[in-house]
């Protein structure tokens, strides 16, 4: 039966049988590509690919033939694409409008900011405080270029998000633009998405809002039926597929404003050159995963039903890892209770949170605490206030930086114990 994620309020592992099916469909999930045991725990920053995706990427893009030609292969490139468009609007829930596939996520952000705050009236755009610099630097070039003041919405350092009302109290009947990110990628606070739309379209019923959810799409639901944007990207690379493709949706309205496009395209077009077939071929292998996933848990036929179950599914699974991380398990001390390790920005309640933290050590600085964990076969990442693309968020939360854990759902139990033990050294050590 399908699952209610409320009732499970510190998540639901996956069985260790399904556990040992899903590490089987990726690589190297236990070892580096050169066969050294590892624990990855970087996927914020990347994430493990699925094996499928990574051969059918191989398989199409070794096809040679022009996908805009009326031949046989052709044809069977164009069903292709047509069959991931479908999909991507199955991740999001999403009814007509156009998809864009670029080289990157972060390139289409620039070029959806661009094509609302050159064509929409207003003399101010909003934004936040965690916005990737994708979002933020886009924002902040084009109101500089169009001379319009840039409203920031603070975040907030006990929950590691940003307060709806915060942003709201932003919004007015000049607003030409809302950009929001999903989920933070520094401490994974969750912003209520629905809550926010709902809120500013009250305040201004046509405004335009665009959205960054290439940290949130991998670990949860998205629904644009309730959360109804004009904009939203995600990065496959991020979410079990490909590296060098970013794929966004946009609402009708959105795609056709005025945009850079060949003349004798359709007005909502936005793909410029030859598409690269197997960025929608990757897609559609992840969806399929998503949904297999769903198929162990629910008798659902029907492709969206499927992926909510199996998405769903996921991040039950991470919370669990979540709650096993920060309280421990009945064989390794969680970090909340580990002597010589701060937990930063430590929200209690896990429904709120998607699977990334960020910890400190007492006495050695967060990237010798990353070279500690290297020495140890442990990937983490440091985040530090001297990085463009962490300066603006931790400075936003009094700190100068942190160890960020990332893992995947691809992790088991002995994962996170592993690690914890790693972590448990190391505080020793030092």
């Amino acid at each position: 039966m399908p699952t209610t994620l409320e009732n499970h309020p510190r998540g639901l592992a996956f069985s260790d049988a399904l556990m040992r099916e899903v590490k089987a469909r990726f690589l190297l999930v236990d070892h580096d590509h050169h066969g050294r045991e590892r624990l990855y725990f970087d996927n914020a920053g990347g994430s493990f690919r699925l094996k499928a995706a990574a051969e059918r990427f191989a398989e199409v893009d070794a096809i040679p033939d022009n996908a805009e030609r009326i031949h046989a292969t052709a044809v069977e490139l164009q069903q292709i694409q047509a069959k991931a468009a479908d999909d991507l609007r199955t991740i999001l829930h999403a009814k007509g409008g156009s998809v864009y596939a670029s080289l990157t996520a972060s390139g289409a952000m620039f070029d959806m900011v661009r094509a609302v705050t050159e064509n929409v009236p207003g003399t101010n755009m909003v934004t936040t405080v965690l916005e990737h610099p994708s979002a933020f630097d886009a924002m902040s070039l084009y109101a500089g270029r169009l001379g319009r003041e840039l409203r920031v919405a603070k975040s907030n350092p006990v929950t590691g998000g940003v307060d709806v009302e915060e942003i709201v109290r932003l919004v007015d009947k000049d607003t030409c633009l809302l950009n929001v990110i999903y989920a933070s990628n520094i401490s994974g606070a969750k912003l209520d998405m629905a809550e926010i739309v709902r809120r500013a379209r009250a305040v201004k019923p046509d405004l335009y809002i665009l959205v960054d959810a290439v940290q949130h799409a991998p670990h949860g639901l998205i629904d644009l039926e309730k959360t109804p944007v004009d904009g939203i990207n995600l990065a496959p690379y991020k979410f079990f597929g490909c590296r060098g493709s970013g794929l966004s949706w946009m609402s009708d309205r959105a795609a056709v404003l005025p945009h850079h496009k060949l003349a004798g395209k359709k007005p909502d077009y936005w793909d410029l050159g030859s598409s690269a077939p197997w960025q929608f071929a990757a897609l559609t292998e992840i969806v399929d995963y998503v949904c297999w996933i769903g198929k162990q848990f629910t008798d659902a036929t029907e492709r969206r039903a499927l992926f909510v179950e199996g998405i769903g599914r996921i991040e039950l699974h991470e919370r669990a890892l979540l709650a096993a991380l920060l309280d421990g398990t009945a064989n390794a001390t969680g970090l909340r209770e580990m002597r010589g390790v701060e937990v930063f920005l430590d929200h209690e309640d896990l429904t709120k949170r998607d699977l990334i933290l960020g910890i400190g050590f007492g006495r050695i600085d967060c990237t010798q605490a990353v070279v500690e964990y290297g020495k140890r076969g442990v990937t983490v990442y440091e985040r530090v206030a001297t990085s463009i693309y962490s300066k603006r968020m931790l400075e936003s939360f009094g700190l100068e930086g942190t160890v960020r854990v990332s893992p995947l759902h691809c992790h088991s139990m002995a994962d996170v114990e592993r690690f914890l033990e790693v972590t448990q050294e190391i505080a020793a050590a030092v």
